[in-house]
């Protein structure tokens, strides 16, 4: 019974693979789960609610109330109840909904107030599927965070063959009991992640920085949170922030204010991912006041900037991970490698701003993670979670064989 405490809620929507459902929970259950089926008022055109409750040994729900007595379905305890939002199947309607929170039904409601991960099992015709707008909706909940399991290519309902099929419930049975496994990856592991910029300032109102909007180590620090792990976020002027009770958020301007913060709670971290853009230059001086603009022209004389990972590198332990990034415009790989041999980095993440979609602000990104043994993985465009995640697994087996474990 590899789910036994868990709680999941399964979501159904309106598609002929609500049959399929029955056997989904009935797995389920099978290996432990506690199951809560919420459905769209459709599914319950396809698979009736009675079938439902009685393989998951709970009442169904369907509407914000009970109509007999007035009783509240409420959404937000729902999303706190659980461990694991399951939606399968999702119908391409519910899907654009949730891409753009829309909240017509108990489902969509639910699925927006979550805390909790959400998965969701695609079924629709292969032209829907396939569709230009259905494809950039499941591309918007992979954005969010969200575990998509594909669908397959099969004999769908129309009688065309194509992809657009659910998958199996035995193969979604197995997707969540991956998903539960990997949730405790980390236990008893300590991470600290470096986001963000920093503002070397100038004066009162100008500042040196750069274009980093924090997303990359964000997603990086909430997937190693949602497996596990105790994180300790280091974050410059940023313009997203984690949001995970496993994550301790540390809020800093500067090059030298990142640098003691890491410095400070070094000793006692497992794993250090330097994710951050710090500025490499700071004002030797900075100006009290504002400077007036003159005719002629003005200098600004500055000094490098500590460097942080250079300085855990020097100072890690034989049980310490440290991972580095690098952000190239020439020679990528080269320059790469040797800033991991330079700075004694066990792993370095390697971006280049030569590839489109990849790099500052934008919701993409496209990397090659190497390590010391010159292992390369390269990892195509897409949704920075993804990529996180990606960044994630890697770690995770450079870490078990640092313990011994690979």
């Amino acid at each position: 019974m590899q789910l036994r405490g868990k709680h999941i809620i399964l979501g159904i929507t309106g598609s002929i693979a609500a049959y399929k459902a029955a056997i989904l929970v009935r797995l389920l259950v099978k290996e432990g789960a506690e199951v809560k089926v919420v459905m769209t008022p459709l599914a319950k055109e396809f698979i009736t609610p009675l079938t439902l409750a009685t393989l998951s040994k709970n009442p169904i729900l369907v509407d914000f109330f009970n109509p007999e007595n007035g009783d509240w379905n409420s959404h937000v305890d729902l999303g706190l109840w659980a461990d694991l939002y399951l939606i399968a199947p999702a119908s391409a309607n519910t899907i654009a909904k949730m891409a753009n929170g829309v909240a017509d039904n108990l489902l969509l409601t639910t699925y927006l107030s979550a805390k909790c991960p959400v998965m969701v099992a695609p079924a629709m015709d292969l032209d829907m599927y396939n569709h230009p707008a259905t494809q950039k909706n499941i591309g918007t909940l992979l954005g969010f965070g969200n575990i998509v399991i594909e669908a397959t290519t099969g004999e769908l309902a129309s009688g065309l063959s194509g992809k657009g099929r659910m998958e199996e419930p035995e193969n979604i049975l197995l997707s969540v009991i991956h998903f539960f496994s990997k949730s405790t990856r980390y236990s008893n592991t300590t991470v600290l992640v470096t986001s963000g910029p920093t503002h070397e300032p100038i004066d009162p109102v100008r500042f040196i920085g750069n274009h980093s909007s924090g997303k990359m180590g964000t997603c990086i620090a909430e997937s190693f949170a949602q497996q596990g792990a105790r994180v300790i976020f280091i974050t410059g002027p940023a313009k997203v922030f984690p949001s995970h009770s496993n994550i301790e958020i540390i809020k800093i301007r500067t090059a030298e204010e990142m640098f003691n913060a890491a410095a400070k709670c070094f000793s006692s971290i497992d794993i250090a991912v330097m994710a951050a853009a710090v500025a490499d230059f700071t004002p030797i001086s900075t100006s009290l006041s504002k400077i007036k603009r003159e005719s002629n022209d003005i200098s600004i004389q500055l000094k490098p900037t500590k460097d942080i990972a250079a300085s855990l590198g020097q100072s890690k332990s034989n049980k310490q991970l440290l991972v580095g990034f690098a952000l190239e415009t020439d020679k990528e790989l080269e320059n790469a490698v040797e800033k991991l041999k330079k700075k004694n980095l066990d792993i370095i993440v390697l971006n280049s701003l030569n590839d489109q979609g990849a790099g500052f602000s934008g919701d993409t990104n496209k990397v090659t993670i190497i390590n010391k043994k010159n292992k390369t993985l390269s990892i195509d465009l897409k949704s920075k979670t993804e990529v996180a995640n990606d960044i994630v697994d890697f770690i995770a087996e450079e870490f078990d064989r640092l313990r011994g474990k690979g």
